[in-house]
């Protein structure tokens, strides 16, 4: 699994991105290493991130399969409805997904990272 890009800010006020486990060297010739990170915490919010959004697409599956197995089995023009319960999935459900991701991103952990 590849992980989310971690913001380093170096003190000079040079930022740069990196993937969990890489360094970087500054400009100021300061030396970033990620590692300093716990790899349970990193990798514990990344499970917790996918979960999210599997949570979102499993809820589309569900949705788009019962739908679809009640047009053919009952009546085919149901399918012409099908698009209305998707838009009314993307304007009802995910809101409400959204706000619950944002509100978790927010209370997330930050460390500080020390240069070697």
């Amino acid at each position: 699994m590849k992980g989310a890009r971690i913001t380093v800010k170096c003190d000079c006020g040079e930022v740069n991105h990196l993937a969990y486990g890489e360094t970087w060297r500054c400009t100021c010739g300061r030396r970033w290493n990620t590692s300093q990170i716990p790899a349970d915490e990193y990798w514990g919010i990344m499970r917790e991130m996918r979960r999210f959004r599997l949570g979102a697409i499993g809820a589309a599956l569900v949705l788009g399969v019962t739908f679809g197995l009640l047009a053919f089995l009952v009546a085919q023009r149901l399918l012409l409805l099908f698009p209305v319960i998707m838009a009314g999935w993307y304007l009802l459900y995910m809101p409400r997904w959204r706000r619950r991701v944002r509100q978790r991103v927010r209370n997330l952990p930050s460390w500080q990272l020390h240069p070697e």
